[in-house]
């Protein structure tokens, strides 16, 4: 498996990272286990609330950032958009940043492309190495795997502090 992550600049303070990864599923079952709350578990965290377009949502991520969200695209099987707040625990308060997935088959295998923007720019290195960590955790859970989020998280987050901001 090779995770394909980077992370840029929007502006003084900040920025955006992009993590994305093949998959040996089909679009259909990549897309339920981005979008179904327990097939979420497996990967990324426990999501519950009005899972619609306009809907709020609840999430709590392995990564331990826990939060509201609102549904804003929702395209099955190749598009999710979500804005989220940041910790904030009432909706009204919600300072956004956007969290995108796009999957996309490619013949036997199925692209899944990650996007948050809107993100602190001196923490990118974090959100960089939590999204491929959790990426990887989903191509684990794909196979029946467990996660390990944190372990890898802490082995990658070296990594990306050095990549650096483009």
């Amino acid at each position: 498996m090779k995770i394909i992550g980077t992370m840029r600049a929007l502006d003084a303070t900040r920025g955006v990272v992009r993590v994305e990864d093949v998959y040996d599923t089909d679009i259909a079952d990549l897309w339920r286990a981005c979008t179904v709350p327990e097939r979420l578990a497996r990967w990324l965290g426990d999501f519950s609330g009005d899972l619609r377009i306009g809907g709020t949502i609840r999430a709590s991520f392995t990564s331990s950032w826990t939060g509201p969200g609102r549904v804003e695209v929702c395209e099955p099987p190749h598009h999710l958009l979500l804005t989220m707040g940041l910790g904030a625990d009432d909706e009204t308060q919600m300072e956004a940043w956007l969290t995108e997935e796009r999957v996309t088959a490619e013949v036997t295998r199925t692209r899944l492309v990650v996007e948050e923007r809107g993100l602190p720019l001196d923490s990118l290195h974090y959100y960089g190495s939590g999204w491929q960590a959790h990426l990887e955790d989903l191509a684990r859970s794909l196979s029946g795997g467990a996660s390990v989020w944190h372990d890898r998280w802490t082995e990658l987050t070296p990594a990306y502090q050095q990549l650096g901001v483009n």
